[in-house]
């Protein structure tokens, strides 16, 4: 572990940070508080924190006491604090009683520093003891040390707990909050003794006082980041197992919930999960326990601070008796993802935020190979992964005004622009794509190097590329991950592959690569390099298939614009494949010959093609044709084929591309010849499967996954699409629900059927989900009856629902961005929201605007199904009146709401003419 490896800038990161590093040294003539970062003239080697809560009044005050090691001589010292009160600052060299004189100490609240000014210099190479004593508040809000509250026998009660990731910390105590200053911290937490004490290790010793107070003192932590810190004060309950290893795993929430065993799921898949991680990445888990704690609010789904991790409730409370499969996938995959961090994150943390993307990547790859583990037969990875993360990520990333997965970061404000589904669905995409051309066995040897040769320090990208590297030589492959990495990471976007067949040679073809972009009229946003200058080297497998059978892969990397390639296998009557089940991030197209001999295929016998590949087909072919680049028609002639398609993954790809395309037609006038089509191709299957019984007995896991998750599906497409058959049935079930007041209805498929019953039935119907959302308790449930009543046709119901979004005593904090995003999907609902959101920005600004994510999704959920004028011009002076916030967010919703309007010029009546023809056949 040993001392903190030298900041970016130092060679940590290699170009990008050297030229940060240069950008702030250039931009260094003001005194170092008002620097983007820390200056480097000391460093923290350890912090004793004593704290005292009150949660009577909501106020905190606390004394830190730094240990620092001065590296170069300074009047000051320069550390981050936000929004605290300081009474009172001593400073002591180490080895002599006697203080230094402290001439004055001030907060510099645009950089979010406390500077502490000196009689003399600090000298390098000596330790000083730096003590402050503050207060704060204890804040009604979602960041720093926060309180949030629940309702236990009719009487509220309150906790307090922290979220200090990424810069946070600063808001409860004066700290170095970059993650490459490791230290040690020693905390210590007085309360009231109703209430019990959490922090990242186990407590070592409480003193009880006379007055009802006691005071809770932790065991040293090991060498961490401030932004994984942790704690928190709450009157909640736990049940605990231990691991093999005898990691002691508890579960904290508020007693009704423990007692209902809600949390037992989680606390048992954490505790195999340990397991898998020690025995994957060879490295035990460091610390003695684990805490799981369930709050009420919180603004991500779940924070992986060391041995205290954080979640929301509704994202790791489970209830077995009624908990849909899809909520149990939820549930599992963030304990999976957060677990994953206490490794990738926690032992070996990025160097500085720009590689944030590292931890996430990996957590989020890895929620996949975990379930894999827990859920054998569930093909997450290779199957799941497709459209939950390639497919979706694609659709962001084929934005000219995305960004590279790395992306340099300066001041505090622009740290939050790195979280993103960027940094976390395309790292994962990439990390998948790397495993699978390095071979998984390699890979996770790899993984094992890295953590052991970086515990309890900080890494950079270039420190993973080069271990990886190394574990290729070693099995004697020579690849430089760095080279080909970079182009990845560095680079925005992802290209598409166009694979051309010569008329002439039949065994040759013409490989062209290109940046793919959904508006190919923008002109690209970035100056440097044209669309043209776009190069990645790339891993593409290709086969060749026939009637009846399919040729095993053979791997080409191409890295030129455009290359000849010799196949040796093709021939006239044979077809090509390539991204063999999609392991790479990027598109395919072909000429239209191979396309139509693909769909031949498909129609004929689909099986001869993977099920990964038969996804990545449907969804390729979507995208294709809405970023201009094939017929319209092909992606709708591709699902033809789905009638005879009894596997789940091609069905979900499928109702995940045609939703946009679903979204831009939905308040056209000839909507009706599209919605037919899809129920044309949906009818067949519909029946076939029929609708689940409600075995209330029978416990999730043991329902086929596949088989209930593809019946659902299939649900879901032909009550959206008005199957009047799925209408009736969804109808009567709530009916039946109503009349008996017992919830027959199947879990699996119970989201479904409220909302479309709330579109279908009358007002009384939605009086009844809203009476139910409120008294339920279940936490799955009321997620699911709060999205049902966002189904209404009836445009007062929806303004109503808007109006009640932002009441915090109604609708949870982070619940009131789903209502608003779900009234946006509904096309009765669309303006309404969008009217909303305009005129509410002011408080929603506010709200969420700190909040990672929270903002970003706001705003692509109200914006990314405006396809008129209108609305784009809308949409523009929206922007110019409001200049401050979101910037990022902003100009990716103009740029959506622009391709929307340029495809319905270009292409809607290619569209409606084609469906045309081919329904009157």
């Amino acid at each position: 572990g040993g001392a903190p490896r030298p900041p970016p800038g130092a060679g940590g990161a290699g170009g990008a940070a050297r030229a940060a590093g240069a950008g702030r040294a250039a931009g260094g003539a003001g005194p170092p508080w008002t620097q983007a970062r820390l200056p480097r003239h000391v460093r923290p080697l350890h912090y004793n924190l004593m704290l005292s809560a009150f949660l009577d009044n909501f106020t905190f005050c606390g004394e830190v006491n730094v240990h620092l090691e001065c590296l170069n001589a300074s009047r000051y010292i320069v550390l981050h604090a936000q929004r605290l009160h300081v009474q009172a600052v001593r400073v002591a060299e180490d080895r002599l009683a006697g203080g230094l004189r402290v001439a004055g100490f001030f907060l510099h609240p645009p950089t979010q520093v406390f500077v502490v000014v000196l009689n003399r210099s600090l000298e390098a190479r000596r330790t000083y003891n730096l003590k402050i004593v503050y207060s704060a508040l204890i804040e009604n809000e979602l960041l720093g040390f926060f309180r949030s509250s629940y309702v236990l026998h009719g009487e509220r009660r309150f906790l307090a707990v922290t979220q200090f990731s990424p810069t946070h910390a600063r808001k409860a105590f004066p700290c170095f909050d970059e993650p490459i200053y490791k230290a040690t911290f020693k905390i210590s937490i007085r309360h009231q003794a109703t209430y019990l004490s959490l922090s990242n290790m186990p407590v070592e010793t409480s003193v009880f006082e006379e007055d009802g107070w006691v005071t809770d003192h932790f065991s040293q932590t090991p060498l961490m980041s401030t932004y994984y810190l942790a704690w928190a004060v709450c009157n909640f309950t736990y049940r605990e197992t231990i691991t093999k290893s005898g990691v002691v795993v508890r579960l904290y929430a508020r007693p009704d919930a423990i007692r209902r065993g809600s949390g037992d799921y989680a606390l048992n898949i954490t505790r195999r999960l340990i397991e898998f991680y020690e025995d994957y990445f060879k490295v035990p888990y460091s610390l003695p326990k684990l805490d799981l704690l369930a709050v009420p609010k919180h603004p991500y789904a779940a924070m992986e601070n060391w041995g205290l991790s954080v979640f929301v409730e509704q994202r790791i409370l489970l209830d077995p008796s009624i908990s849909s499969i899809p909520y149990l996938l939820d549930v599992t995959m963030v304990i999976v993802h957060e677990l994953c961090h206490q490794w990738f994150g926690d032992l070996v943390t990025p160097v500085w935020w720009e590689d944030v993307w590292l931890k996430e990547g990996f957590a989020h790859y890895f929620e996949f190979v975990g379930t894999d583990y827990l859920y054998p037969g569930w093909n997450m990875e290779k199957q799941r992964f497709l459209t939950d993360v390639v497919h979706e990520v694609m659709l962001l990333d084929g934005l000219s005004s995305s960004h590279p997965v790395s992306q340099e970061v300066q001041q505090a404000t622009d740290i939050d622009r790195v979280f993103d589904w960027i940094a976390y669905k395309k790292g994962a995409a990439l990390i998948r794509m790397l495993a699978n051309f390095m071979g998984h066995s390699v890979f996770q040897m790899g993984l094992q190097d890295y953590l052991t040769i970086h515990m309890y320090g900080n890494a950079a990208r270039n420190d993973l590329w080069n271990t990886l590297s190394k574990a290729l030589k070693k099995v004697g492959k020579s690849v430089n991950i760095q080279e080909v990495m970079n182009q990845w990471t560095l680079q925005m976007g992802y290209p598409v592959i166009t694979i051309i067949r010569n008329e002439t040679a039949v065994n040759t073809v013409e490989i062209f690569q290109e940046r793919f972009i959904y508006d190919i009229s923008t002109k690209t946003k970035d100056p440097i390099l044209g669309n043209s200058s776009y190069l990645w080297q790339i891993p593409l497998t290709i086969a060749v298939g026939n009637t009846s059978h399919i040729s095993s892969e053979a791997i080409i990397w191409v890295s030129n614009k455009s290359e000849y390639h010799r196949i040796p296998a093709l021939d006239e009557a044979s077809w090509l494949m390539g991204n063999i089940n999609q392991t790479g991030y990027f598109r395919v197209n072909y000429d239209i010959r191979n396309w139509r001999l693909l769909i031949n295929q498909l129609m004929r016998n689909h099986k001869v093609i993977s099920v990964s590949n038969r996804a990545g087909l449907i969804d390729d072919a979507f995208n294709l044709a809405r970023a201009g680049y094939l017929p319209q028609s092909i992606p709708l002639e591709i699902i033809r084929y789905l009638s005879e398609e009894k596997d789940f993954l091609p069905w979900h790809a499928a109702s995940r591309a045609l939703y946009p395309l679903d979204k831009l037609l939905d308040r056209t006038e000839n909507y009706n010849i599209f919605n037919e089509y899809i129920l044309k191709q949906v009818a067949s299957m519909y029946l076939k499967l029929g609708w689940p019984t409600n075995n209330l007995n029978r416990s999730l896991i043991q329902a086929p996954y596949q088989h209930e998750e593809l019946r659902r599906e299939v649900i879901m497409l032909a009550c959206s699409f008005g199957n009047k058959h799925c209408h009736q049935q969804a109808a009567t079930l709530i009916s039946d629900w109503i009349s008996s007041n017992r919830n027959r209805i199947p879990l699996n498929v119970r989201d479904i059927v409220y909302c479309t019953g709330v579109s279908l039935m009358d007002e009384d119907v939605w009086e009844f989900i809203w009476m139910k959302f409120h008294s339920t308790t279940a936490i799955s449930e009321k997620k699911i009856l709060l999205e049902a009543l966002t189904c209404s046709d009836d445009r007062n119901l929806l303004n109503r629902l808007l109006n009640l979004s932002l009441n915090s005593e109604v609708v949870l904090d982070q619940d009131a961005i789903d209502v608003i995003i779900h009234v946006a999907r509904n096309p009765h609902g669309r303006d309404l929201a969008w009217k909303f959101f305009r005129e509410k920005w002011k408080i929603l600004n506010a709200r969420y605007g700190e909040a990672l994510f929270m903002n970003s999704k706001l705003i692509s959920g109200v914006t990314e199904f405006l396809n008129t004028e209108v609305e784009l011009n809308e949409l523009k002076n929206f922007i110019k009146s409001y200049e401050e916030g979101a910037a990022a967010s902003f100009s990716r919703a103009v740029e959506t709401v622009e391709a929307n309007v340029r495809w319905q010029k270009l292409y809607k009546e290619e569209l409606f003419q084609w469906l045309r023809k081919s329904l009157a056949h």
